[in-house]
């Protein structure tokens, strides 16, 4: 042993240990009930990083996102992956991918897109540009992200928080299925004349209503109501529904059902009503106006069968969105409004009815919600 060596020996064994400082960047208080809530809505969760397996596979474990160490996979182990075949079994099992370099990010993506996953990926790194550029929706980080993983993705999260993309991802279901909401009463009324006219036609009758009139049915209800169904918050139960498939139509054989339902009933009854007061003797504007009244009263009814295509009218509180009962209040009170004005009167060739026959029509105008409602019924027997 020489006398350098045997001087650092000395020196070791002289030194004290004073202490240990660890360091950890701690998990987001809201991190875990945020991938708890995209497994309750059945999206999956799988994270990706460059850190260690063992600190991944911990990270991972606490978030429940990985049940095991078999769910992991490291980017040494993508290295040996002969061709994308294999890349593919990898990725089919894991959720937690671990010392992972930049091009291996994209290859994770391309590989889950290939065995048949809808992806979007977060990221805030010049690094991620590439995989958040090919995934379906890329999400960056806007607080820390770098001006080329902002440029490249499709959305860009203000605040740095996954549970924001979380929260984004509910109001996107709220918004499409009110926007599937709106179509359906459009869709729906629109058929139920069309039911209207051809029945008409094909016995013979006179139109049922002037132009002037379907002008005016169409002003006063679905220019109120559609805008007030637009407002309609969720219904509660947006995180525990499965993602719907993006080939799916928005007229989906449910969509189909209900406006073929809702529009027979609608224009059946209306025509038969029509056909009623011609035979009883009343004059045609006499028919048409109480015939126009009907209408009007079933899109007010009608409207609040499409505030849900699966739950019933009567679990659903109407203070819950204010603005689509004022709106369908203030429908009903402009047409009857309509009956008393002088020169709107002529216009549209309507005339005031009695409460009594205002409460007939009323009752008409409720088998709509009747047959939506049994509708609803059956449809949730059979699917259960």
């Amino acid at each position: 042993m020489d006398q350098a060596q045997a001087f650092t020996e000395e020196k070791l064994h002289g030194l004290t240990l004073i202490g240990l400082v660890a360091i950890i960047d701690p998990l987001r208080t809201e991190a875990k009930g945020a991938v708890a809530a995209c497994r309750e809505a059945g999206i999956e969760v799988a994270m990706i990083t460059g850190d260690h397996p063992a600190t991944a596979l911990t990270i991972a474990q606490e978030l429940n996102i990985v049940e095991s160490a078999d769910q992991l996979v490291a980017g040494p182990d993508l290295q040996l992956a002969l061709d994308s075949g294999t890349i593919d079994q990898l990725t089919a099992k894991a959720r937690c991918f671990a010392r992972v370099g930049p091009r291996q990010k994209l290859e994770i993506v391309q590989s889950l897109q290939r065995n048949g996953h809808f992806v979007a990926v977060s990221g805030d790194g010049a690094n991620d540009a590439p995989a958040l550029r090919t995934a379906q929706v890329g999400v960056a980080m806007g607080l820390n992200g770098t001006d080329v993983a902002r440029e490249t993705s499709d959305l860009i999260v203000t605040d740095d928080n996954f549970a924001s993309i979380v929260a984004g991802v509910e109001e996107g279901r709220v918004a499409f299925a009110n926007v599937r909401k709106v179509i359906f009463l459009l869709i729906s009324t629109g058929a139920a004349e069309l039911v209207l006219f051809t029945l008409a036609l094909l016995t013979g009758l006179p139109l049922p209503l002037m132009a002037v009139q379907l002008l005016w049915l169409n002003l006063v209800t679905n220019g109120i109501q559609d805008v007030a169904l637009a407002f309609e918050p969720g219904e509660g139960n947006e995180m525990r529904q499965s993602p719907r498939s993006p080939h799916e139509p928005i007229f989906n054989r449910i969509m189909i059902e209900r406006v073929i339902i809702s529009a027979l009933v609608i224009g059946t009854v209306a025509f038969l009503l029509f056909q009623w007061l011609i035979a009883r003797g009343y004059t045609l504007d006499e028919a048409r106006n109480g015939t126009l009244l009907l209408m009007v009263l079933f899109e007010n009814v009608h409207v609040f069968n499409c505030r849900s295509e699966a739950r019933s009218v009567f679990r659903h509180n109407p203070l819950r969105n204010p603005i689509l009962l004022i709106g369908t209040v203030a429908a009903q009170l402009v047409h009857i409004g309509a009956m008393y004005t002088p020169w709107l009167r002529d216009v549209l060739h309507v005339q005031p009815i009695s409460p009594q026959h205002w409460l007939e029509l009323l009752g008409f105008a409720l088998t709509v919600l009747i047959a939506m409602e049994l509708h609803k019924a059956i449809r949730k027997r059979y699917l259960h």
